[in-house]
C-alpha cells in the first residue's frame, strides 16, 4: 500500500502491521520497565524523523521575549501569540520598558488574546520582578522562575530548555496526553507526568522530545479522534484504534503542514525554512 501521507519522510505503518504489533502486546501481558523504555525511545527516535523541524512554536529573539511569549500563551493559540508579540517588544522592547508603561496601553496590545486585563497585569508584574530583583535579565535556574508572576515548571521548562539550553520536558495539554496513551505515564499532574517521563529519557532529549510530542498532538494524534491510520508510531502504541484506522479516512484529520494540500508549506519546513520565513512567503501556519 501506497504511503497515504504526501511525505516521503514520514514512516508508513500498514493496519494488518499495527494490528499485528497490537495483539504481540495483548499477549505479552503487562510490560516491563525496560520493556516500555526500550519502546519509548523507539517512539522518540521515530517522531525526531517525522518532525526535524520541530522547535518552540512561540516566535522569540531572546529570554525575555520567550518568557513573556509563554505566559501570555495560556488559553490561547501560539499563531494568536506570534501576532501580538511583534507589536507588545516593538512598543516595549525590554522588562524596564513593560514595567513603566501605562496598564491601559499592554492592555489595547494584548486585547486579541483574551483576558487582556489579567494578562496585561500579569506581564507587567513580571517585568517588575525582574527588573527589581534580577535588574532587568531573565534567570537562568529553574527555581528562581518558578517564583516569577505567572511562571510555573512548565513555562520555566520552555525557557530553559529554549532560551537557555538547559534540557527539559515540558509538559503541556498535548504532552500529558500522549504520554498517556503511549504508556509512558498514568498520572494526571503535570509534575508527576515529568517525573515519570524524564526515567524514559536521557537529558540530552528532554527538549525536542518536549517539541516533538507536541507536534504530534497537533497534527496526528488529536484528542478526540487520532489519526490512527496515518500515524507513523502506531505499531507502538498501546492505544492503536481510539481513532479511525483506515489510511484514507484518517488522513483526513491531518493538520498544519501535514494536511492533505499543504505539502509545499511541508517541504519548506523540511528545507530549513524559519516560521517567520514561512510567514512572509505567505504561508497561514495555524492548523
Amino acid at each position: 500500500m501506497d504511503n497515504p501521507v504526501a511525505a516521503e519522510h514520514i514512516r508508513h505503518v500498514t493496519p494488518d502491521e499495527a494490528a499485528k504489533a497490537a495483539a504481540r502486546r495483548r499477549r505479552a501481558g503487562e510490560e516491563s520497565s525496560l520493556s516500555v523504555t526500550r519502546r519509548a525511545r523507539k517512539i522518540q527516535r521515530i517522531l525526531a524523523e517525522t518532525y526535524p523541524y520541530a522547535v518552540a512554536e512561540l516566535d522569540f529573539d531572546d529570554a525575555w521575549q520567550l518568557l513573556v511569549a509563554t505566559v501570555l500563551s495560556a488559553q490561547t493559540t501560539d499563531v494568536r501569540v506570534n501576532s501580538v508579540t511583534p507589536i507588545l517588544f516593538a512598543t516595549y522592547p525590554g522588562p524596564q520598558e513593560l514595567a513603566e508603561a501605562e496598564p491601559e496601553s499592554v492592555q489595547e496590545i494584548v486585547r486579541p488574546l483574551g483576558f487582556y486585563r489579567s494578562k496585561a497585569r500579569s506581564i507587567q508584574a513580571l517585568a517588575n520582578r525582574v527588573v527589581d530583583e534580577y535588574n532587568g535579565e531573565v534567570p537562568g535556574k529553574l527555581k528562581d522562575l518558578i517564583t516569577l508572576p505567572g511562571v510555573g515548571r512548565k513555562t520555566a521548562n520552555v525557557v530553559l530548555g529554549n532560551a537557555f539550553g538547559v534540557p527539559g520536558v515540558t509538559v503541556d495539554t498535548h504532552f500529558g496526553r500522549l504520554a498517556r496513551r503511549l504508556g509512558w505515564t498514568t498520572q494526571e499532574d503535570p509534575v508527576k507526568v515529568e517525573k515519570d517521563v524524564t526515567a524514559l529519557f536521557p537529558p540530552k532529549v528532554w527538549t525536542e522530545l518536549s517539541h516533538e510530542l507536541i507536534y504530534h498532538g497537533r497534527r496526528i494524534c488529536h484528542s478526540r479522534k487520532p489519526a490512527c491510520g496515518v500515524c507513523p508510531i502506531a505499531d507502538l502504541c498501546p492505544s492503536y484504534g481510539e481513532g479511525p484506522t483506515d489510511p484514507q479516512v484518517a488522513r483526513k484529520l491531518l493538520a498544519y503542514e501535514l494536511k492533505p494540500g499543504r505539502e509545499e508549506l511541508l517541504d519548506r519546513y523540511m528545507n530549513g525554512a524559519t516560521r517567520r520565513e514561512l510567514r512572509a512567503e505567505g504561508h497561514t501556519l495555524s492548523a
